[in-house]
């Protein structure tokens, strides 16, 4: 994704999600039942023509989330050099996992300056990007 196209999508993003944090909870999602956490899933896909310095760099990234409050659980890495198989997909570059105990806590997340901030500076790292949110089960 273009970095206009992506950062005018974020801010759309972040004007929806402002918009739905005036909505009552009770009408905009289901309350999230003991055990359950949100899961939000990223794939990045850096620019080709990237050395390997700045492909590593782009871990700063990750690092400026780490301080957003009423994260649960952090990680990010490379993929995995697992065997090639047809259900495999290991053509991304970094992926992050975080988990949140409330959608209002992934609310906050989505619309923090830090992560705000973060994207501006670092979306010329990338051509795509692709977000997966769950609930998940335990």
């Amino acid at each position: 994704m273009e970095r206009r196209k992506f950062i005018k999508s974020a801010t759309g993003i972040s004007a929806a999600a402002a918009v739905a944090s005036l909505i009552p909870s009770t009408s905009f999602s289901h309350t999230l039942k003991n055990k359950e956490v949100i899961a939000h899933y990223v794939l990045f896909w850096l620019n080709d023509g990237l050395t390997e310095q700045e492909i590593d760099d782009f871990t700063g990234f990750f690092e400026e989330l780490r301080s957003i409050p009423n994260i649960k659980s952090f990680h990010y890495g490379r993929p995995a050099p697992t065997h090639p198989r047809p259900v495999v997909d290991n053509s991304f570059t970094y992926n992050l996992q975080l988990q949140f105990d409330s959608l209002e806590h992934i609310n906050v997340y989505e619309n923090h300056p830090i992560h705000l901030k973060a994207i501006e500076k670092y979306s010329k790292f990338w051509h795509k990007v692709v977000v997966h949110d769950s609930v998940l089960k335990s």
